[in-house]
């Protein structure tokens, strides 16, 4: 019996040894760069992943996905830049259009582009037509009513003269007619009280609503008349749209719109114009900004349907009077993929920590599919100095660990809708709700773009909601548990000879 018992301890020891061996499947060279770090006293407290029950869970990364769109661009190489004395006569046109007032873009589903006292002198002028025809209906009413009340007067005085003038036809037939008189009067008492204080107690609340209407109009009026004064001169705006526009920011640069700031693009004639930031100075410049995170300003845990349209504020004003700052915000993944479908499409993901230190991440082709693939990613053609986390995931981790860590062929996922691969279905186990943003997440991550922003870098799990490394974080360069000061995403059309 205990020989038995002995065997059966041994077979279930070699089981559990051969599953941890199994989990943590390094290589010679991993396993003594680990060793190498544990000396040194610098052991890895890496986090990103989501490890596996081992015997309850199994996970796989196999996934067939579209690979990132190249071949032929859809640009050719740059033009030769227009001479000098072109560039100014440019610039000129640009002054003039925008001294003149700059409140109209050239097209026409754009429209206003400053908010003016004008716009405030067209709700006051809404605001008034709406009372003036309440009291159009009020008018009626009350003069009825009024009419009536004369009436019911007049009637109770004709009561009154004639019970005077029976009492004294009667006077000597008090005795028959007491009973009768004393219906009269009682009667006449009743109707007496109603018309003295009923009546014109309600006449004179409606006279105090209706003075108070007036009142309102008469500031209304007053203040139409101050809006019509301050908009004799054209308006103008702190922050135009400068005048160039394009399908993007490539396309603009080659118009001639060399600045970087707030741009008005249509990528297709079919849709709408919308506004974006564009960097003409970053490489020879081109680049749409689709993501831009630098002072935690803007919320990033957000839902599905705010991801797809996009949300946060585009640009700020400067010391030129255009929206030379960008803000933080998310482009929209309907754009982004339009973007990236239009054509060869290269990324360029730039960060920086709290100490001014910077670096960057660029990919040559970089594909985001249409909804209907939750907007599924495809990267290729890595260079920079931050480290390949879409590619590689994180350095820190080994094996499948590793594997889990990848972002490529992820499809994007929400705290409202989980795509990821940690237990599809499960709504206890999904990466947004625990790495507070909306990313193409595995199992869960080796960047988190969109995590929760913390000041100053360092934090802990114990600051984190979940517990989890949910920062902003790029771990191939500075781990799980540092947040950025700043990281930001654009996007160019790629073409070799640029």
């Amino acid at each position: 019996m205990m020989k038995t018992l002995l065997l059966l301890y041994l077979c279930l020891y070699v089981t559990w040894a051969l599953d941890m061996l199994e989990y943590d499947d390094y290589d010679v060279d991993n396993k003594a760069q680990a060793k190498n770090a544990t000396s040194e006293g610098a052991a890895v407290d890496a986090r990103g992943h989501r490890p596996l029950t081992r015997g309850r869970e199994t996970y796989s990364a196999n996934r067939y996905v579209p690979p990132p769109i190249s071949g032929g661009s859809r640009y050719r190489s740059r033009p030769t830049p227009a001479p000098v004395g072109g560039r100014q006569e440019k610039e000129k046109e640009k002054e003039e259009y925008n001294e003149a007032g700059g409140c109209m873009h050239a097209s026409e589903a754009v429209g206003v582009l400053c908010p003016t006292g004008c716009e405030l002198k067209n709700s006051l002028q809404k605001q008034e037509r709406n009372v003036k025809s309440i009291i159009v209906e009020l008018k009626p009413q009350i003069d009825d009513l009024s009419r009536t009340s004369n009436n019911v007067y007049n009637y109770v005085n004709g009561i009154s003269n004639s019970l005077r003038e029976r009492q004294l036809v009667f006077n000597n037939n008090n005795q028959v007619v007491r009973q009768y008189t004393d219906q009269v009067e009682e009667q006449h008492a009743y109707i007496k009280e109603t018309v003295d204080t009923v009546f014109p107690s309600n006449i004179r609340i409606l006279q105090g609503v209706l003075d108070k209407i007036r009142l309102k109009i008469q500031k209304l009026e007053k203040a139409i008349v101050a809006q019509n004064d301050q908009c004799k001169d054209p308006c103008k705006t702190s922050c135009p749209i400068p005048v160039v526009s394009g399908k993007e920011c490539e396309d603009i640069f080659r118009r001639g719109g060399h600045d970087s700031q707030m741009y008005v693009i249509q990528p297709d004639p079919l849709f709408p114009p919308y506004k974006v930031f564009c960097d003409q100075s970053t490489q020879n410049g081109g680049w749409v900004l689709i993501q831009n995170r630098l002072d935690g300003s803007v919320d990033f845990g957000r839902r599905w349907d705010e991801y797809r349209r996009g949300f946060g504020n585009i640009a700020f004003e400067s010391s030129k009077r255009f929206c030379e700052t960008p803000g933080e915000y998310w482009l929209g993944n309907d754009r982004i993929s339009q973007l990236t479908k239009m054509g060869p499409t290269e990324v360029l993901i730039e960060m920086k920590d709290w100490t001014g230190a910077k670096v960057h991440a660029q990919y040559q082709r970089f594909t985001i599919q249409s909804e209907t693939s939750n907007y599924v990613m495809a990267v290729d053609g890595y260079s920079g100095n931050a480290g390949n986390c879409f590619l590689d995931g994180a350095l820190e981790l080994f094996g499948e660990n590793r594997t889990m860590t990848i972002h490529n062929s992820m499809m994007f996922s929400t705290y409202d809708r989980d795509n990821d691969n940690w237990n599809p279905g499960d709504p206890s186990k999904q990466c947004s709700r625990e790495d507070g943003g909306g990313w193409w997440y595995n199992r869960c991550h080796s960047a988190n773009p969109n995590g929760r922003y913390y000041m100053g870098g360092a934090y802990t799990a114990q600051m984190a909601k979940h517990g989890t490394d949910d920062g902003v974080v790029w771990m191939n360069w500075k781990g799980s548990w540092y947040s950025l000061k700043a990281i930001s995403m654009k996007i160019r059309p790629y073409f070799a000879s640029r």
